[in-house]
């Protein structure tokens, strides 16, 4: 009879074998993909759009599902401990390289402890400020803020995201005294931010830009480098007093570590084409929603850089959080 480490050798062996015949006809049941913030947010957004489009191009329902909690660390650290099978994947933002500077105890390493599939796409975020706050941009908000120190607040929707790090410099490089209250997820800062509780808000335009839309807000400035084509009136940050800024905030997808070559590559296959489908692209480009889609090796160094990207403008800003 074999002996034990035998025994755990074949098992694997059989696993092994039993994952690469799954992967020949992937998927075969419904798949998971955990969204790990609360409802409404821009991440949200993207997983339901290409949710529906992927569920449409591979024959099975793709079921989103969302667990809050923790800046995302709860739900991505699910992932990140499910059965590398394909059947539970990750949507992230860039907030997912950002965490791990600004956070201790994050329960996994973004680099080791997820299969990276593929790049969706990035957007631009908008700073926005309740109707009722009197400046019509953002250089008459930062003149506002200085007039009337610690009157104004900014809703964060995540500590580390786009949106806190563009607050921070706004508030680092023009010398303001204003409270950044943060939030766990862009839905609940939006939601705050149209009732008047908070004044103000840095978050991707696909969430924001609907209230913006609807009157419930007023854009201030956008952190791309060029004006929005929809809103040609709306400046960009370096048009309002912060050269050369950028933020973009991008979108990716994960799976659990060891998840099968096969099933990987059918996915990015898969997220490439659907992110420059007619339909996605009619859904999300009218909300300066960039698709890139791209291989799993591709987006596995894109991430490399990011890391380090923001682990220099974290240093050199001198961005902490209690």
């Amino acid at each position: 009879m074999p002996g034990p480490l035998a025994r755990a050798a074949f098992a694997a062996i059989a696993l092994s074998f039993a994952l690469a015949a799954g992967a020949q006809t992937y998927p075969q049941k419904p798949v998971r993909i955990v969204v790990p913030y609360p409802p409404g947010g821009t991440v949200d957004l993207v997983a339901r759009h290409l949710g529906q489009q992927l569920g449409a191009q591979v024959g099975q329902q793709i079921v989103v599902e969302n667990r809050a909690g923790a800046n995302g660390t709860i739900g991505s650290d699910f992932v990140a401990k499910a059965p590398p099978d394909g059947y539970t994947l990750l949507v992230q933002a860039s907030i997912f390289v950002i965490n791990p500077l600004f956070l201790k105890n994050v329960p996994y390493d973004v680099q080791r402890d997820f299969a990276p599939i593929s790049n969706i796409g990035s957007v631009p975020l908008l700073v926005t400020a309740h109707p009722a706050v009197p400046a019509a941009n953002l250089r008459e908000f930062v003149a506002l803020v200085r007039a009337n120190p610690d009157k104004y607040t900014f809703a964060a929707t995540g500590l580390g995201s786009a949106g806190h790090l563009t607050e921070e410099v706004i508030r680092r490089d023009a010398r303001l005294s204003i409270l950044i209250v943060p939030y766990k997820g862009a839905g609940p800062a939006l939601t705050d931010l149209v009732g008047g509780q908070v004044s103000a808000l840095a978050d991707p335009l696909p969430s924001s830009y609907p209230h913006v839309k609807g009157g419930r807000l007023k854009a201030l400035a956008v952190t791309s480098r060029e004006r929005i084509a929809f809103l040609p009136e709306v400046p960009t940050m370096a048009e309002s007093g912060f050269p050369d800024f950028e933020m973009l905030s991008w979108y990716g997808l994960w799976g659990p570590p060891g998840t099968p070559r096969e099933i990987i590559e059918r996915l990015a296959s898969e997220v490439s084409k659907a992110v420059k489908s007619p339909e996605m692209q009619e859904k999300l480009a009218s909300q300066g929603f960039l698709p890139r889609g791209s291989t799993a090796a591709e987006f596995a160094a894109y991430v490399k850089d990011e890391v380090a990207k923001y682990a220099r403008i974290v240093k050199d800003a001198n961005i902490k959080v209690d």
